[in-house]
């Protein structure tokens, strides 16, 4: 039988694992101090978008459309598209250059289009 390893946490290091650092030529660590802060990007304007809640023609279902996207390709929108469905844990599609998503994620919808730096506007009834 193998003998066991200690679990008592053992000896102390005898010296510093950075100490080598210095004679390295790095720079030194981070001081006591708090880490400072990475200031947060500016917020891009990519302009307005308007988000409908519909439920004509659709046999009674509610369906939430952002429309009103400019200089935005289509690859753009699918993935637009694709993180509203995994936020919203529903189905969706793009028709007519606009977004649908099964039922009324109109909160959820407007977070992540002002995460990709558009300006929600909710639209409508």
């Amino acid at each position: 039988m193998k003998p066991k390893a200690p679990i008592d946490g053992g000896a102390p290091l005898a010296q510093s694992p950075f100490s080598g650092l210095a004679a390295a030529g790095l720079p030194p660590g981070p001081g006591p101090g708090p880490v400072p802060a990475v200031p947060a990007p500016a917020a891009r304007n990519r302009g307005r978008v308007d988000i409908l809640r519909e439920t004509g023609g659709r046999a009674g279902k509610t369906v939430t459309v952002v429309t009103g996207f400019t200089g935005i390709g289509l690859s753009e929108k699918g993935e637009l598209a694709r993180r509203m469905r995994a936020a919203c844990g529903c189905g969706g599609t793009i028709k007519d250059g606009r977004i649908e998503i099964q039922g009324d994620q109109r909160e959820t919808v407007a977070r992540i289009l002002a995460e990709a730096g558009f300006r929600p506007v909710h639209a409508g009834g």
